[in-house]
């Protein structure tokens, strides 16, 4: 299915690992010109090198390494694609976990840090993309949360706590800013990111699972699908959001979790 997104201008911040890089990789390999993003410039440059293999023979991808709770680094990074490419038509925000703690354990900076990372970064880059945005045919926002928006997780408390206000901040902005801009949601589960892959080799070593196949089966146990997520399916499920195929979809916060989320809404 052709998405309609070649020559389009995307941005998709911390970006250089994980369901960001994938999310940059989907679009890319739509054909999108795409900036990714990351505070370390040699993870980055991997990054960018590994989307570019993917990525449509039209299709530009570079890196812009930016810290997100900088907000002068925020408009810089913005500045790149609309200097770059002539515009920005997508935004896709995504930023690294807060720590895993218990409420008790947490401390006031740990939930100041925690807000700037993982709402503040967001309010900085739609802010400064928000007039390049609605300067083309039909601007797009996709902001990755996390499944605990919907259930909390046991000892998550920001992720729990904080992640629901950057869905609040994509549910204003989708009626603020509309009709010129969608925003939409992607709220995911368990996918095989580096993280779970580095906490099911460490279960190999600790003698925990016998292989890391097992230790995949172990993290699938509660998931309806029989499987964790692959990275790519997330991606793709952004670029479509960024794309005219979903043209009548704003506003949502979409579970992709394989079925793992009890809740009914």
């Amino acid at each position: 299915m052709d998405l309609q997104l070649a020559g389009d201008a995307a941005l998709v911040t911390a970006s250089s690992s994980g369901l960001g890089k994938a999310s940059a990789r989907a679009l890319a390999a739509e054909g999108a010109n795409v900036v990714l993003n990351g505070r370390d410039e040699e993870l980055l440059a991997a990054a960018v090198e590994d989307v570019r293999g993917d990525a449509a023979a039209d299709a530009t991808v570079l890196g812009h390494a930016a810290d997100l709770t900088d907000a002068d680094a925020v408009e810089a990074l913005v500045r790149r694609p609309v200097d770059e490419f002539g515009g920005l038509d997508h935004l896709v925000t995504s930023a690294g976990g807060p720590p895993a703690k218990p409420f008790l354990e947490t401390t006031d900076e740990e939930w100041d840090d925690a807000f700037d990372l993982l709402v503040k970064s967001v309010v900085r880059a739609v802010r400064a993309a928000e007039p390049h945005l609605r300067a083309g045919d039909g601007g797009t926002i996709v902001t990755i949360a996390s499944i605990s928006v919907k259930e909390a997780v046991d000892d998550l408390v920001l992720s729990n706590s904080v992640r629901a206000g950057v869905v609040g901040l994509e549910k204003t902005l989708s009626t603020e800013l509309a009709p010129d801009v969608r925003a939409n949601a992607v709220l995911p589960g368990t996918h095989e990111t580096a993280r779970v892959e580095e906490l099911v080799e460490r279960g190999v070593r600790e003698g925990e699972y016998d292989s890391y196949e097992e230790g995949l089966d172990d993290w699938a146990g509660e998931i309806p699908v029989g499987r964790i997520g692959d990275p790519m399916e997330l991606g793709r499920t952004v670029a479509f959001l960024s794309s005219p195929a979903s043209s009548f979809i704003s506003g949502v916060a979409l579970p992709i979790d394989g079925g793992a989320s009890a809740s009914n809404l």
